[in-house]
């Protein structure tokens, strides 16, 4: 969901726009994520996510590309944290972080809730405590709200955006605190970078051991929307982040973090395999009932660990692409892509209210079928409002970046 404005080639003592910069490979694996989240929704509406077989298990599990936005966000946000630490760059001014931030994400966000209140949920528009918590995001910790499940109609998927913001506002202080661990003990900029991994690794553990403590002494189904459990998957786009940070601090070909990148790049096919390996694993009952949440704490860990590979692998060939014209960018940064990249938030905002609206336009019930019949009216209908939303919402308010600088 994040954008810059840079492209992917710097001027020579520039800072690369892979470190700090516009990888447009990226809007590509943003327009994947956010339509694979359209389909899973429209596949589990119709109930083609409940069907027995193998198609009907590979949808039910479209949900990865939630963490697919996590590790995209943990990359894309913390390159200029890391970038400060191992190279030297100027640190991060948070205030202007934190604006951004709000700019980008509240006002089309604010709007969604708004008409999905109105439409939906009219009993409710006097409750003044919802819409504080809608509107702050805080809708994942109220375990005691009138709507059922994830959040009122139409605004179910905004658990994750809950998620993401929580964060946008906790990045600064985490980053903070893996420089201080890295810059423990001195050391050079290799020293450093290693200890940020394994700095990382134990954010990322930080994941697992919340899927415990959300089944011990019992069970508590609520805490699987709380963000630790998601660190996991920012952890994972964290660590590429440090990796492009610690190329570009080392000029010597031979350094290790070059050795590593070179390696990583050579070949994307092989990145992309082990994540569709990992998708259908994912897709077996390894990682519980389907469309029923997560049932087990073996699932949970499952879960877990197969879409940190999903999401890690998917985005290495895209981080890291091969130079010139290659497979990667022919399919990932070709204009339909970059397109569909620009306008996924509203891909993303819409979608619960396009599959609400056309099936009440439908006079449709809910697992009554018709998935693909459904999918093509559903996704026209969110185009059309994510590219109306984007021209007369997004765009607009991003001119309030200059208010902070």
């Amino acid at each position: 969901m994040t954008e810059t404005s840079s492209r992917s080639e710097s001027l020579p003592g520039q800072t690369p726009a892979e470190v700090d910069g516009h990888l447009d490979t990226l809007d590509g694996v943003r327009a994947v994520a956010a339509f694979a989240v359209l389909v899973f929704h429209v596949a589990s509406e119709s109930g083609a996510a409940l069907r027995d077989g193998f198609v009907g298990a590979l949808l039910s599990r479209g949900d990865v590309a939630v963490p697919i936005f996590f590790a995209l966000s943990g990359l894309l946000l913390y390159r200029p944290f890391a970038a400060s630490l191992l190279r030297g760059d100027p640190p991060v001014r948070v205030r202007a972080y934190l604006w951004k931030r709000a700019v980008r994400i509240l006002p089309a966000y604010w709007l969604v809730v708004v008409v999905a209140m109105l439409i939906w949920s009219r009993d409710h528009l006097s409750d003044g405590r919802s819409w504080l918590t809608l509107l702050t995001l805080n809708q994942n910790y109220a375990t005691d709200s009138w709507w059922y499940g994830l959040g009122p109609k139409g605004l179910a998927q905004m658990w994750s955006l809950s998620v993401e913001v929580a964060f946008y506002v906790l990045l600064p202080l985490l980053a903070a605190a893996l420089a201080a661990f890295a810059r423990r003990g001195g050391g050079d900029v290799h020293r450093r970078a290693r200890r940020l991994l394994a700095g990382l690794g134990a954010l990322a553990a930080l994941s697992f051991a919340w899927t415990l403590l959300t089944y011990y002494p019992q069970y508590r189904p609520f805490l699987n929307s709380w963000p630790p459990r998601s660190m996991v998957f920012f952890a994972a786009g964290m660590a590429l982040a440090v990796l492009l940070a610690w190329v570009h601090a080392d000029p010597d070909e031979n350094s290790p973090a070059r050795r590593l990148r070179r390696a990583m790049a050579a070949s994307p096919g092989s990145w992309w395999l082990v994540a569709a390996l990992a998708y259908a694993v994912a897709a077996s009952p390894v990682t519980g009932t389907r469309f029923l949440g997560i049932d087990g704490v073996w699932s949970g860990l499952f879960e877990l660990a197969l879409y940190t590979v999903v999401a890690f692998c998917l985005l290495v060939p895209a981080t890291l692409p091969p130079p010139g014209d290659s497979p990667v960018r022919l399919l990932l940064a070709n204009p339909v892509m970059s397109f569909l990249g620009r306008i996924s938030y509203g891909v993303f905002l819409w979608q619960f209210a396009a599959i609400y609206l056309w099936y009440g336009f439908t006079s449709q019930q809910q697992f009554s079928g018709d998935f693909l019949v459904n999918l093509a009216p559903i996704t026209a209908m969110t185009l059309l409002l994510a590219t109306l939303t984007y021209r007369y919402v997004e765009r607009p308010a991003r001119r309030l970046n200059r208010v902070v600088r």
